[in-house]
């Protein structure tokens, strides 16, 4: 975030990207969420027998098992839908699926022709570390994978990690066939989390032979997108974009809430994207601790009255006040988070020992402006006659701090003469990490009750679709 102030400091991250990418002959409503299932807590079906599709190379590891009962299920899935979708029969893969090791790689384990096959040449350093869908095989088109790499991500963030990343390859498989609207590589990576999206929507509604998902699992899921941002600050229109975290979890979550249609048709050069270079006078990105504070103040405060005083709504600005381990009292009651609203005195209040100091070490500046636009937009839902106790106002509360987070990344906040500031690569990345690892925590929003994937879906939709996505009528997106 760059203000007109202070200088910034650099944000500390724990995440290492490890970038999904395509070999160089290839093409380059409301949430559903399953709570519970009979199936284990795992997300792999105990009561059918394991698929027995042929994967070149594969061991008797659980990964391999895993990919292959994922490539049974899309399989399925796509032989249903591409019809639907794209007018056609889907042709299937006739090149076949590759499970390397590449520290105990045997080219005995792999038909003879793979050393004459474009596609699997330098098959251990190309798929080392990584995944790839090819168009240009030999047979046809193909699927390889570094099963290390997948047997790291299951270790790290469960089962369905692997799986996404599969569908994500056999996304581009669907392109392989279709094509893509777009020469931008970030179009087309996203457009391939969408398409995983929409395959993991399926499963979620319990429709697949081999695997299920639940709530926790999607939670580990959105967590572990992570991993696959691209660099902050890196260029969007490089060779390589995949996009930021937000952008494929924005595209992943389009798919699972609206299908393979939204995938086919909303991904082209008019998207919009939150991975953004840095500028030469923003080299880091992150404002102090102070600073963010009143650039929170004042940026919360600017929109809010601009869209609150041309709905004719009035609306008096909330005092946001920091407070060590006790919160103050809320007309003579204790308030239990570590993020609140008190409507009788207009105070939003927020833990600055248990929550804000930390988030701005470890996550960003960001982060900490998310943990105060939230009890913030119950104000607003406050002027505009809402209900502020009811469960789904936090739904809307979050929704409308991400269509106050696009207009900020519009650079669109009618800011006071004076002041300003205008949002950084990887801001709106902070906010997601802030709602899946921390808002979902029972010391920050005690009567939350929503999954961290839910949290980002409102937060998605109010950044993407506007006020209407939030269910409050009379303002204008």
């Amino acid at each position: 975030m760059t203000s007109t102030a202070k200088p910034r400091t650099t944000p500390l991250r724990h995440f290492v990207p490890i970038v999904l990418v395509s070999a160089a002959l290839t093409l380059t409503a409301c949430t559903t969420v399953v709570t519970g299932a009979s199936s284990p807590v795992n997300g792999i079906r105990q009561d059918v027998a394991d698929s027995e599709l042929e994967i070149f190379g594969a061991g008797d590891g659980e990964v391999d098992g895993l990919v292959r009962n994922a490539l049974a299920d899309l399989n399925t899935f796509w032989e249903q839908q591409f019809p639907e979708v794209f007018g056609t029969e889907f042709p299937p893969l006739e090149g076949g699926y590759y499970s390397v090791d590449p520290d105990n790689f045997n080219p005995d384990d792999y038909p003879d022709a793979i050393e004459n096959d474009r596609c699997l040449e330098d098959l251990v350093d190309n798929v080392s570390g990584n995944a790839y869908y090819c168009l240009a095989g030999n047979d046809g088109d193909l699927i390889a994978f570094d099963r290390t790499l997948l047997e790291q991500l299951k270790n790290d963030y469960g089962p369905f990690l692997p799986a996404m990343v599969i569908a994500h390859e056999f996304g581009h498989a669907i392109q392989g066939r279709e094509g893509v609207d777009s020469d931008k590589t970030i179009v087309a990576e996203t457009q391939a989390d969408c398409f995983a999206g929409a395959w993991t929507g399926w499963v979620a509604t319990d429709a697949a032979e081999h695997f299920n998902i639940r709530a926790p699992e999607l939670d580990d899921l959105i967590r572990g997108l992570v991993e696959f941002r691209d660099p902050v600050g890196e260029d969007p229109d490089g060779d390589s974009s995949h996009g930021s975290y937000f952008d494929r979890t924005s595209a992943f979550q389009e798919g699972f809430d609206d299908g393979p249609p939204a995938c086919r048709d909303n991904f082209d050069d008019d998207r919009i994207f939150t991975q953004i270079e840095f500028q030469p006078n923003d080299p880091s990105g992150n404002a102090s601790y102070d600073q963010t504070f009143e650039i929170a103040d004042s940026s919360l405060g600017a929109f809010w009255t601009d869209i609150l005083d041309s709905a004719g709504v009035d609306f008096s600005l909330p005092e946001l006040v920091g407070f060590d381990g006790d919160a103050p009292d809320c007309d003579g009651q204790d308030q239990p988070g570590d993020i609140n609203f008190c409507a009788s005195d207009n105070t939003v209040s927020f833990d600055e020992a248990e929550l804000t100091e930390a988030l701005h070490a470890e996550i960003g500046d960001y982060a900490v402006i998310m943990a105060v636009a939230i009890p913030y937009s119950f104000a607003v839902l406050q002027a505009l006659d809402r209900p502020i106790e009811e469960g789904e106002s936090l739904a809307a509360a979050v929704c409308l701090a991400g269509w106050y987070s696009s207009t900020f990344a519009d650079g669109d906040i009618p800011f006071e003469e004076g002041e300003g500031s205008t949002i950084s690569p990887g801001d709106i990345d902070e906010a997601v990490i802030f709602l899946v690892e921390q808002a979902t925590r029972r010391e920050v929003l005690p009567e939350a009750d929503l999954s961290g994937f839910q949290l980002v879906d409102f937060f998605r939709r109010g950044f993407v679709v506007g006020p209407d996505a939030c269910g409050v009528e009379g303002l204008d997106g």
